[in-house]
């Protein structure tokens, strides 16, 4: 098995390629160690020094270090727990995940189509190239409420791209949206 890794725009994390699918079509973020329960693998990674996040995404896996260690000599303990797990045949979640709550009200459900719709084909498959997520989490009154997940939670440039980028491009296709605002956890 070969695992292929990619830096990201976040400099305390690396997106590791196991050359297979991950997660499919959902994703799942883990921020801490107490939260891993469902996945036998983001608690393998967790266990390693240095692990602070863990963003199982479609075909890859993102790791957020702290500053114990540097990737130099984290890099290859991650690659190894990665490759047992999947060599082993271990699932990686096991159960159903918990759904995202979601303020929005009924009247609002076509513009929140809308939404979803540029976010799902726009937005998304650039965040996952970079070794994240966004996730819609509401919108009422002109505001639309959205998490970052992944690389992309804590990144230094994630402000910037919900301002600038996504918020200017919802705007510009849907007349309804004002803002964008950033939901943490």
């Amino acid at each position: 098995m070969f695992i292929e890794t990619e830096g990201t725009p976040n400099p305390a994390t690396l997106k590791f390629l196991p050359g297979r699918d991950v997660m499919g079509a959902t994703t799942a973020d883990f921020a801490s160690a107490d939260t891993t329960a469902r996945s036998p693998l983001a608690t393998s990674l967790f266990a390693l020094p240095g692990v602070a996040r863990v963003f199982l995404g479609a075909d890859f896996v993102t790791i957020t270090k702290n500053d114990e260690l540097s990737w130099q000599a984290l890099k290859p303990q991650v690659l190894g727990v990665i490759m047992e797990h999947f060599v082993a045949g271990l699932p990686v979640i096991e159960g159903d995940g918990e759904a995202a709550l979601e303020d929005v009200l009924p009247e609002d459900a076509e513009v929140v189509a809308q939404i979803k719709e540029l976010l799902d084909t726009r937005v998304r498959p650039a965040v996952a190239s970079d070794g994240g997520d966004i996730v819609f989490r509401g919108y009422r009154d002109g505001v639309v409420r959205l998490h970052m997940q992944g690389a992309c939670s804590g990144c230094p440039s994630s402000s910037a791209t919900l301002k600038h980028g996504i918020e200017n491009m919802l705007r510009h296709y849907v007349p309804e949206v004002i803002s964008v605002e950033q939901v943490i956890a």
